[in-house]
């Protein structure tokens, strides 16, 4: 195999929450569960990471001969401040932004909806916020898991650090696996083809 052919470095995929069963049920760590549901589906376990506040699994998404090395990786610090442990595990693999892909809750997204995208705003989320700041930039792969936004006047925060609601979970179970596909779709197919595939599903 030639330089030319090389085949470029693993991606990095990380699933947004905070720490500790307090937190782990609840809207705001969609992007933890997601990670789970992939390792579990691969039968594989998170390891405590070098160098970095955070757990990963590494391991291969799609058939052999067409597949991509993949780390998967939960911080182990509180959202606010993922930044330092997504810089630390890119540069440890040598990963580059776009090769970056964050799993993460998204309330300006309806419950059930997938929405995928490279780059752009932040919308208030404090997770990315800081990832863009310790990255420098804003150019990575984000699956946005719609958990929507709050009845009435209900504060954003509390709604997002709630459990889902027991209507929520008669189908939480298929938003997780959706947000597993799209992770591969994206990875393997590519932003615009998994855009396509998730963007035209209803919510159900």
């Amino acid at each position: 195999m030639t330089v030319s052919e090389r085949r470029p470095g693993p991606y990095l995929v990380v699933g947004l929450g905070n720490p500790g069963p307090k937190y782990a049920a609840t809207r705001h760590n969609i992007g933890q569960t997601v990670l789970d549901h992939i390792a579990a589906a691969a039968g594989g376990r998170f390891a405590a990471a070098r160098r970095a506040q955070a757990v990963v699994l590494e391991g291969r998404l799609g058939l052999p001969g067409s597949d991509e090395r993949v780390i998967l990786a939960k911080t182990t610090t509180y959202m606010n401040v993922s930044g330092g442990p997504v810089k630390a595990l890119a540069a440890y693999y040598d990963i580059p932004p776009e090769r970056v892909v964050v799993v993460h809750d998204e309330v300006d997204i309806p419950f059930d909806a997938i929405r995928l995208k490279r780059g752009g705003g932040e919308g208030g989320h404090n997770g990315l916020r800081d990832i863009s700041k310790a990255l420098g930039t804003k150019d990575y792969l984000r699956v946005r898991a719609g958990v929507g936004r709050p009845m009435g006047r209900a504060d954003t925060a509390d709604h997002v650090l709630a459990p889902f609601s027991a209507t929520e979970r008669k189908t939480l179970d298929l938003l997780i696996s959706d947000a597993a596909d799209a992770v591969e779709s994206v990875i393997l197919e590519g932003l615009t083809a998994a855009q396509q595939r998730f963007h035209s599903r209803e919510v159900r």
